[in-house]
């Protein structure tokens, strides 16, 4: 097959307990890439966060599509009124969010780090259970994200937080196992399990050295 097709209402919605996206990037199997769509189901709902991404790992530029609906952008000190077919590029130092000021409007967001390849790592699939994690549920998250794990080898932020949940339930070779195919999947995850309070009992491992090394 030389090209997929999709409606926007074709691709599953997911929740972090805000509102509800569509993993576009996911639903493709897009690697080059990040893209998702997200929707303010009634007026005044927020549709982004606000954040910036000056201070994350990667520094993403983003841009914004409002696909359907009207959206209230806030950039930094100044609003910005973005009607269906209105894009929005965003620098990472630029703070943002975004309202819906229409039932149902929906923002396609498109970002990358200048200069670097994209890396998906699946945090698409994540997000949903992230609430629960905060909430310090690790048992019941680890047992919603051990089949999503299983279903999507290919992303390793969910081998790592698999890693971190096994690490805080007492899961050691497990943890260890886990750890060692995110780190294989991406070097980023080194750097994160070495201050990462959640591998704290399974630090004293003589096999988390030689998977995190020095």
């Amino acid at each position: 097959m030389s090209y997929q097709v999709a409606h926007l209402d074709e691709i599953d919605e997911l929740s972090d307990g805000r509102q509800p996206y569509r993993p576009v990037r996911h639903h493709f199997g897009i690697t080059s890439f990040g893209i998702t769509a997200w929707t303010g189901r009634e007026t005044g709902d927020r549709i982004l966060n606000e954040h910036d991404e000056a201070d994350s790992a990667d520094g993403s530029e983003e841009l914004y599509v409002v696909q359907q609906g009207r959206a209230a952008f806030e950039l930094d000190d100044e609003r910005v009124d973005a009607p269906a077919g209105t894009f929005v590029l965003v620098p990472p130092g630029v703070k943002r969010t975004a309202f819906a000021e229409e039932p149902g409007t929906t923002i396609v967001a498109i970002g990358g780090v200048p200069g670097k390849a994209y890396e998906p790592v699946g945090w698409e699939l994540w997000m949903p259970l992230g609430r629960q994690y905060e909430a310090g549920e690790h048992e019941a998250v680890l047992e919603r994200l051990r089949p999503v794990v299983e279903a999507n080898p290919q992303y390793p932020l969910l081998a790592y937080n698999l890693a971190c949940l096994e690490s805080l339930t007492g899961r050691s070779d497990d943890a260890l196992r886990h750890l060692r195919e995110a780190i294989d999947g991406s070097e980023r995850f080194r750097d994160y399990a070495k201050g990462d309070s959640d591998l704290d009992p399974i630090r004293g491992e003589p096999e988390f050295a030689e998977i995190v090394g020095d």
